[in-house]
């Protein structure tokens, strides 16, 4: 989870920096501008990596329990 926060706060301060600088704005201004996407950004990469993280053990975990308890293949009678 850590390596998705350092990845998202490296592109939230790119993409803080770049927006910023296609203003026009001085370096003073892009860089604070960046460092605020990058906190940003990080947090929200934090977010969803705890939610992706937590759905695929969730999916591990009913995968391993329907091997442990397979479907019996006993044949219900129809009734017509």
């Amino acid at each position: 989870m850590k390596s998705h926060i350092i990845l998202g706060s490296i592109a939230g301060f790119l993409i803080g920096a770049g927006f910023s600088l296609s203003e026009g704005c001085s370096w003073s201004i892009a860089v604070w501008r960046a460092c605020v996407a990058a906190w940003l950004v990080a947090m929200l990469t934090g977010w969803w990596s705890r939610i992706w993280l937590q759905s695929l053990g969730d999916a591990i975990r009913q995968r391993r329990q329907a091997n442990a308890n397979p479907p019996s293949k006993a044949k219900t009678p129809n009734k017509t």
